[in-house]
């Protein structure tokens, strides 16, 4: 018997960017509210706002600070890049190390 306290999750969806555009465009250019829309297709009223503020910071009408979708994308490949240099200068640390205690 199942207990009442357990919830059902959904699985996690994957919106294309054509419905998310959509989505968008109902909020800013129809003036509907977030909430509306979201119960209108199923989608999570705090999902439908980050899209929505994302579509303003890459419009330049967002906050202050705003990043827009081409610099995350560039901030995310220069911290795996920043990672894989880390990486990559620990272990010729620990080798030159190594082949320093093989020649004393």
């Amino acid at each position: 018997m199942e207990s009442k306290m357990s919830k059902v999750r959904r699985t996690r969806r994957q919106f294309t960017d054509e419905f998310k555009a959509g989505a968008v465009r109902l909020v800013v250019d129809e003036q509907r509210s977030i909430s509306s829309v979201s119960k209108s297709l199923d989608v999570h009223p705090s999902v439908l706002n980050g899209w929505v503020l994302q579509a303003q910071a890459d419009a330049g009408k967002g906050r202050p600070g705003a990043l827009t979708s081409t610099e995350k994308e560039e901030l995310a490949q220069l911290r795996r890049e920043n990672r894989t240099l880390r990486m990559e200068r620990d272990i010729l640390k620990k080798a030159a190390a190594f082949f320093a205690k093989e020649i004393t």
